[in-house]
């Protein structure tokens, strides 16, 4: 009984001064690398190159007025942005989605939603961005964000979306 109260005094003491240590993993300094505060996580809003950092702090989205595919002082300060980090990031190709509210019919929509995307692509374009990296696609009124008849939810519809997707521009 007295070694096995010894034992377990002993494994007792390891297991208290090897908790003592807040900095045991920490393989920083020898090449290893664990994400402490502050690190760059690979592909997270963290990350300069990610789609979600572009996303998130670029900015996906530019929104416009009623039946309007002109590009807002707002919108092309997004613009903008994407065009830098679009060249910062010759990975990355795009589909820029055109989008309108629910009011007027479905072909009128997916006109309104096409002239939108066209006035991204052209202004991300004229900023030096490739066209062969540069994509459009009007849904209209078929997809919107907000579901009611009101015009918080109709501004929020018209929009045109910047959707990046992994892999160069191919000719």
């Amino acid at each position: 009984m007295k070694h096995l109260t010894k034992a377990i005094l002993l494994v007792s003491a390891l297991a208290v001064t090897a908790c003592t240590n807040p900095d045991r993993f920490d393989n920083a300094g020898a090449g290893g690398g664990a994400a402490g505060a502050g690190a760059i996580v690979p592909g997270s809003a963290s990350d300069p190159a990610s789609a979600a950092y572009f996303q998130q702090t670029v900015g996906d989205r530019v929104l416009f007025a009623v039946d309007q595919s002109s590009l807002s002082g707002e919108g092309i300060d997004v613009l903008t942005k994407q065009a830098a980090w679009l060249m910062e990031n010759p990975l990355y190709t795009a589909i820029i989605e055109g989008h309108a509210d629910e009011q007027g019919t479905r072909e009128y929509n997916l006109a309104l939603g096409a002239r939108r995307a066209s006035a991204v692509q052209n202004f991300l374009i004229e900023r030096g961005v490739a066209p062969n990296r540069l994509k459009t696609v009007s849904y209209g009124k078929e997809r919107p964000l907000e579901v009611c008849s009101d015009e918080t939810c109709y501004a929020k519809n018209r929009r045109a979306v910047t959707v990046l997707a992994a892999g160069g521009a191919t000719s």
